[in-house]
């Protein structure tokens, strides 16, 4: 079997290479894409302990230096740390993150008012500035089901969320759902399945597979080979994109992941710097091709994508 290598990932774009980084669609060679082998992510990181002060206690609030106390961290705010983007299979946009006004995707709430709002079947994604997002499934009784720490558990909402804030993420994959109680089944039929057991690297592709039913969501549910069918939209803003392209849904959930880890103005100063800040002339024909007709999501554009981890 050769060498296995337990965990493959870049630290930035600029560790990534690509065809063309000017975005030109060319033919003439081979497309590049990401892939992630043997590699899960570490969304459920030990929480931090409190500062404590010289006796060993709290040391009540941290301060600046200078005696003053450090100001209190601003409310989330998904448009300041998520990334924007879209995911296509060839030309089909099967999920779509959208900040337009109104959208689902920027209502956040506590874990005592989402209860609330959730009911058997649904998808949980819980959010936390400079943190994987978290997701579950909600099987009712005020209990979530999820892929923790290499574990598939039964938890309350309260507890899984671990003071984060929460939403119901039912609409951003585009795929056919289950029925609830297919969905509530297919969670509760695997609760206690760990480490080797487990047929998916995070809690969004167990989740996700729980609704959907898909086998795509799983480890090795599809194969790598030939060109890279799924392509990672990702929005710079209201008229520039850049899109990755990945062999399989797996690797490019936990692309997408993390971004979301990392926060939106370090996803965009790694594209600035892998991008280069000088942008070529468009002219009125492509300026027309990149522009998506009204009541349409954005087509994927035709930039190149990222790097390809080979096992020997």
């Amino acid at each position: 079997m050769g060498n296995q290598v337990e965990k493959l990932t870049h630290l930035s774009y600029k560790e990534v290479p690509t065809a063309d980084p000017t975005g030109v669609d060319r033919d003439d060679g081979p497309r590049i894409g990401v892939s992630y082998i043997f590699s899960n992510d570490d969304e459920d990181v030990e929480p931090q302990p409190p500062p404590q002060g010289p006796d060993g206690g709290d040391g009540g609030l941290p301060d600046g230096g200078d005696g003053l106390p450090l100001p209190s961290p601003q409310p989330y705010d998904p448009r300041l740390h998520e990334v924007e983007c879209s995911v296509f299979y060839r030309d089909e946009c099967i999920y779509q993150k959208s900040f337009a006004p109104g959208s689902a995707a920027l209502s956040t709430y506590t874990p005592e008012n989402l209860l609330n709002k959730c009911r058997p079947g649904d998808l949980v994604e819980f959010v936390s500035q400079a943190q994987y997002p978290h997701w579950a499934v909600y099987v009712g009784n005020f209990q979530v089901v999820h892929l923790h720490r290499l574990e598939v558990s039964n938890s309350f909402l309260t507890d899984a969320s671990q003071g984060r804030r929460g939403r119901v993420v039912n609409e951003l994959y585009r795929y056919k759902p289950l029925s609830p109680s297919a969905v509530v089944r297919n969670a509760l039929a695997h609760v206690g399945a760990k480490e080797r057991e487990l047929s998916w690297r995070n809690s969004e592709s167990f989740a996700a597979w729980c609704r959907y039913g898909k086998r795509e969501f799983k480890i090795g549910g599809e194969l790598r080979i030939g060109k890279q069918p799924y392509r990672l939209q990702i929005q710079l803003s209201a008229q520039r994109s850049h899109t990755l392209e990945f062999q399989s849904l797996e690797d490019l959930i936990m692309e997408k992941r993390r971004n979301d880890q990392i926060g939106r103005t370090a996803v965009l100063q790694e594209l600035a710097t892998h991008l280069h800040p000088v942008e070529p002339d468009v002219s009125d024909s492509d300026a027309a091709r990149t522009t998506p007709p009204p009541g349409r999501p954005p087509a994927p554009a035709r930039e190149e994508g990222a790097r390809e981890a080979v096992v020997r």
